[in-house]
């Protein structure tokens, strides 16, 4: 099932509404506990990540569920479409140039910096192969279409971000302490922002079993 779409601003109007439509969409698939508490949490962590992610920011959420062999898929979604003129483009051109932004520290305030840039050009491939040339931790998680060239990524994903931080553990310290304390880290079984033409998308999927 999918649920109404919510329209969400930067000053957190629309959250209300999010949360709510968010236990009417545990209620609908019978969460309780736990499970209820989790996707409460997540909806919380998104809706945080929005708030100041930029001037003037509005985007889409909902939720959807897909039942499976294995239990509820589960995804909260956020929307934006790219318009960089409305937004801190020279801002965000700067941050990207120097690889530096004190917003972008922990897991949850890379994911927005990932989201946010990604907002802001419509050819995801150039303007992204720049931003990772000076972001490690955004190559890290990022995936490739098919017929992608080697830097043409279409996504960043925390699931791959993750493996390859444990992966290269031994020199990724700082990363690995991050992804522990991190909330959307430890309950989300994978983000995904996916960097499409006209839109940029952010889905946390958690699997209720």
């Amino acid at each position: 099932m999918k649920t109404d779409v919510i329209r969400i601003y930067s000053d957190l109007k629309g959250s209300e509404e999010a949360m709510a439509t968010a236990e009417k969409f545990c209620e609908y698939n019978g969460f309780e506990g736990r499970n209820a508490k989790h996707i409460r949490l997540l909806t919380e962590e998104l809706l945080s990540m929005v708030h100041g992610i930029m001037e003037n920011f509005r985007g889409d959420m909902w939720f959807e569920s897909q039942k499976g062999d294995e239990g509820t898929l589960c995804r909260i979604c956020l929307r934006a479409d790219k318009a960089a003129d409305c937004f801190q483009e020279e801002y965000l051109l700067s941050v990207a140039s120097s690889g530096k932004n004190e917003n972008a520290k922990g897991i949850l305030g890379k994911i927005r910096e990932a989201f946010r840039v990604s907002t802001q050009h419509a050819n995801d491939g150039v303007y992204m192969n720049e931003y990772t040339s000076v972001n490690n931790w955004f190559s890290m998680g990022a995936a490739m279409t098919e017929s992608a060239s080697a830097r043409n990524y279409r996504y960043w994903s925390l699931k791959d971000y993750h493996r390859r931080v444990y992966d290269n553990r031994e020199n990724a310290a700082e990363e690995l302490d991050e992804l522990e304390k991190s909330i959307i880290a430890k309950i989300a079984d994978d983000v995904k922002v996916w960097l499409r033409s006209e839109t940029t998308e952010l889905v946390a999927e958690k699997l209720i079993k």
